[in-house]
């Protein structure tokens, strides 16, 4: 009987969690054997594509769900700065690997586009207010402006203030040095980064067909879509990183830790506005508040998206519900999902949420008058033949076991591994993406913890000058990490990184 081929590490999926884990790995043990296998003809081609995500460098700037109110009128600003701080650990990353020459052009990933919080009526005007004070006081959030000037709104956003009544009550927030990201863009840089190093592949339409214990490790079995031939693989670590694929997979394995944890699949939809005269007027990411009892997901915001060096609006996003758990994947995806182990969570989030069925239920019946209505409320004088549909990516919402209420759906990330740290997976949706390095640091801290206290501890540190806690207390650190990532990421006048090849 044949051997099955051997490597160190399997990922699944060729999306931005596998392509920074498989890379991180590669710099701290050049040695390593690993495999990516991709569903899909090209990396990036689900939540990772440009156009599946906002494209919002993560950093709690702008965002107001992570800035949550307590019923006492109390603002929690822990969310906020806990995100600005892994975002500012991925940055670490990214300049790590720009200053060494891994990858051409950070531009071509990384833009510099300010970050609003734009509120209306007097609750949430104060609202605003109050997190500015708040957040002001944090010297990651110290260069936040504050206005409730029209004339400073009207520079700040001038597309959005024309056509508004006189007497309106608005507010808005600003960052200047909020970013924008193409994550597809950044993910392809990362794997030609990893095909270049030695006992590094990244193979694509192949679908996982099998995961079972062996020995310490696991066999992998792999299809290729194409020819329709398989093979087997033995691996000592396995990583799922395939976005709402990593669920049924994980399922599949067996492993304890999944016991319990069911999907909840949302899809999404953006209205894209590619007009120059438009586009020109709006140069920022602003974000406002959900509607009551709409979900965090939905917080609607009007985006500059710079996609392979054209500039574009988004406006969105717009809910909607599907049985896939991936944009190109299968409507049996929910109804296989469901075994004796989730039946119950699921069966209680289903009870606990039915303002949440409601309203995706009447997002996806919207008109596209309707959903011209919602932008108008950011920019009145929007015409209809600006704007046109487009179909993001798929995102699976946790559900999880509670002791309490039986199940409950979280909105978020988590990463879920075997005890004996052969098996991954990561779960969940944003801020995902912006914050991809602090969860793969910490996936690695999990599951290969005597390299990292050991062989790997000098060059993590070599990497990360600076770590979430740290940043999040040492200001004159944090400042001087922030400039020296500006800097390689050429985001910063006359940088080096901008004139890289």
């Amino acid at each position: 009987m044949a051997q099955n081929e051997a490597v160190d590490v399997v990922l699944v999926g060729a999306g931005i969690m596998s392509a920074t884990l498989a890379v991180l790995l590669k710099e701290l043990d050049p040695a390593i054997k690993l495999e990516v296998v991709e569903l899909m003809d090209s990396g990036a081609a689900e939540s990772s594509n440009p156009w599946n995500n906002a494209g919002t460098g993560h950093a709690g700037l702008c965002e107001l769900n992570y800035t949550p109110q307590a019923a006492d009128g109390s603002i929690d600003i822990k969310k906020a700065v806990l995100i600005n701080t892994q975002f500012e650990v991925s940055r670490q990353f990214w300049a790590y690997l720009s200053k060494k020459g891994a990858f051409s052009s950070p531009r071509a990933f990384i833009n510099p586009v300010p970050h609003l919080s734009y509120v209306e009526g007097e609750k949430g005007v104060d609202f605003l207010k109050k997190r500015f004070e708040l957040l002001k006081q944090h010297h990651a959030f110290a260069e936040m402006e504050y206005t409730e000037d029209k004339s400073v709104m009207n520079d700040w956003m001038p597309l959005m203030m024309p056509g508004r009544p006189a007497d309106q009550t608005i507010a808005a927030t600003r960052v200047m040095k909020g970013t924008d990201i193409n994550f597809g863009a950044l993910t392809n840089k990362l794997l030609k980064h990893l095909a270049s190093t030695p006992d590094a592949q990244v193979k694509y339409c192949k679908r996982v067909t099998g995961l079972r214990r062996n020995g310490s490790g696991w066999t992998v079995s792999i299809k290729d879509v194409n020819s329709g031939s398989s093979r087997e693989v033995d691996a000592r670590f396995v990583f799922l990183g395939a976005g709402g694929a990593a669920l049924p997979l994980l399922q599949q394995s067996g492993i304890e830790e999944s016991k319990g944890f069911g999907g909840f699949p949302v899809s999404g939809q953006w209205l894209r506005c590619d007009n120059p005269e438009v586009v020109k007027k709006h140069q920022a990411k602003v974000y406002s508040q959900a509607a009551v009892g709409s979900p965090p997901m939905s917080v609607p915001h009007l985006d500059t998206r710079v996609v392979d060096g054209k500039t574009s609006l988004l406006f969105g996003p717009y809910a909607g519900f599907t049985t896939k758990f991936l944009k190109h994947g299968s409507f049996l995806d929910l109804p296989l999902s469901v075994r004796m182990g989730n039946i119950g969570p699921m069966l209680a989030v289903a009870r606990d949420n039915m303002d949440l069925t409601k309203y995706l239920v009447s997002e996806v019946m919207q008109s596209m008058e309707q959903r011209l209505d919602s932008l108008r409320r950011f920019y009145p004088e929007a015409k209809a033949e600006d704007w046109r549909l487009e179909v993001a990516g798929q995102r699976v919402q946790i559900i999880k076991k509670d002791p309490k209420k039986g199940g409950v759906l979280q909105f978020g990330t988590e990463l879920v591994s075997a005890k004996d740290g052969t098996l991954a997976a990561l779960l969940g949706a944003s801020p995902g993406a912006s914050v991809t390095v602090s969860i793969m640091l910490d996936l690695i801290e999990r599951c290969f913890p005597d390299q990292t206290k050991g062989a790997w501890a000098a060059k993590l540190k070599e990497i990360f000058p600076a770590r979430e806690k740290v940043l999040a207390t040492d200001a004159a650190l944090y400042h001087k990490i922030s400039v020296q990532n500006d800097e390689a990421l050429g985001l910063v006048e006359n940088s080096p990184a901008q004139h890289y090849a």
